[in-house]
């Protein structure tokens, strides 16, 4: 049994958080992470406050577990999502996209456990004087938006800056990832390309079979002139941006619309030459589909051997 400070904290069996994906995390596989022992995370994406308050009656109805919401902060409905987590007694926030200092104070008055997403040991300070519970350190290895600095260099940095609890997140996908990351200081990890592939989550076949058929070298950076770099798998969609990218002629207001919507035509319709199929580097460990209970069993056991294992070296 892997049991961390963590699951006292946030009153779950497992320190596995799944991440907040737009147009991947809804009610249906927060609910089945949460019923696993982990902590499941509906994502608000740039949803309006009355679809996400359905999708939090809908996760309340299939599971009695806490589970979380993730606020993307430049949602153009943000201060109405936030009066709504209130409202709804939410458990748990994430935050990405943005700085969450605005809504802190209101919703740790709430009695919500906030913990930011953060790429840096200066955003992680911050979060802390704000009075998170936690931080969840990304490095850029995970699928989506990344920041710079890899998970590797990146967790153990922030756990030297801040005494609240570290979660590590990026380039984590089975249990020999889960080992480092305790080994590297933090308490719990945060995956989400793993989850993709969970037989609850509701994305087209065509997005789980590519994650399945990905190699190791088979995810690409885009963006990286917008001032906002978006990891996913290499198509014919990604090809086409990069090249638009590269192209001095091509304008930031046009690449901006050529990506506008391409996670959902992904995610909802599997097209390759449209859609934006965003995957962490650790794809290419995913070999099958599973439900999110097994997911979650055989990352504890994964890691029960790796931590295990490791005492050989220790003489």
């Amino acid at each position: 049994m892997i049991k961390t400070p963590l699951c006292d904290l946030l009153n779950i069996e497992f320190p596995i958080l799944q991440g907040g994906m737009a147009w991947v995390s809804d009610a249906q596989l927060a609910a089945a992470v949460s019923n696993a022992g982990g902590l499941g995370i509906i994502s608000s994406m740039n949803a309006d406050e009355n679809w996400l308050r359905q999708e939090i009656h809908k996760v309340k109805s299939l599971t009695d577990k806490p589970f979380g919401i993730n606020v993307m902060l430049m949602n153009p409905h943000v201060d109405k999502i936030a009066q709504v987590l209130i409202e709804e007694k939410v458990p748990v926030i994430t935050t990405g996209a943005g700085n969450p200092g605005k809504f802190m104070k209101l919703w740790i008055a709430a009695g919500i456990k906030v913990i930011p997403v953060v790429p840096s040991t200066g955003l992680a300070r911050f979060a802390e004087r704000a009075g998170a519970t936690a931080v969840i350190a990304e490095g850029g290895e995970s699928g989506g938006h990344v920041g710079d600095m890899a998970t590797l260099p990146l967790v153990p940095q922030v756990c030297d800056a801040v005494s609240i609890p570290v979660i590590a997140a990026g380039g984590i996908g089975d249990g020999r990832g889960i080992a480092a990351a305790l080994m590297l200081g933090a308490v719990g990890v945060q995956l989400g390309t793993r989850f993709l592939v969970a037989d609850e989550t509701n994305i087209h076949e065509n997005y789980k079979d590519k994650i399945i058929k990905a190699k190791d070298i088979d995810t690409v950076l885009t963006g990286k002139s917008l001032g906002h770099p978006v990891r996913a798998l290499k198509t014919s969609f990604t090809r086409s941006f990069l090249k638009a990218e590269n192209d001095p002629s091509t304008s930031k207001e046009t690449l901006e619309e050529y990506g506008r919507g391409a996670l959902r035509i992904a995610a909802q319709e599997g097209d390759s030459q449209k859609g934006c199929f965003m995957a962490g580097q650790i794809a290419g460990l995913i070999k099958a589909k599973q439900s999110a209970k097994d997911i979650i069993l055989t990352l504890v056991k994964e890691t029960e051997t790796a931590l295990k294992g490791g005492l050989q070296w220790v003489k």
